[in-house]
C-alpha cells in the first residue's frame, strides 16, 4: 500500500534519527537537554541511546518532533539556531 502524499507536513518522511541529529547539530546535547528535559540528552548522551528511550516514549518523541518543527520554521525564517553550552 502505498502512503498518502503529505505535501503541508514537514516531517513526512523525515525519520525520528534524521531530526535528532538535526537538532543535536543546531543545539548541542547541551542545548538540547535544555530545551527537553531528558536524561537521555543530558547524561551521556548518544543518537543510539536517545533514539532507544524515543522510540519507546511517546510523548518523548512528541516533544522532540514539535522542536525540530520549530527548528525549520526558524530556518526558513533565517534565524540562526542558538548552541548554547555545548558538550
Amino acid at each position: 500500500m502505498q502512503t498518502p502524499m503529505q505535501p503541508r507536513n514537514p516531517l513526512h518522511g523525515v525519520t525520528l534519527e534524521a531530526m535528532l541529529t538535526a537538532l543535536v547539530a543546531a543545539y548541542g546535547w547541551a542545548g538540547l537537554g535544555e530545551r527537553i528535559a531528558l536524561r537521555c540528552f543530558t547524561s551521556d548522551p548518544s543518537v543510539a541511546s536517545s533514539l532507544k528511550f524515543l522510540r519507546r516514549t511517546p510523548w518523548a518523541r512528541a516533544k522532540v518532533e514539535s522542536l525540530y518543527g520549530f527548528l525549520l520554521r526558524e530556518q526558513r525564517r533565517g534565524v540562526p539556531a542558538a548552541r548554547s553550552h555545548q558538550a
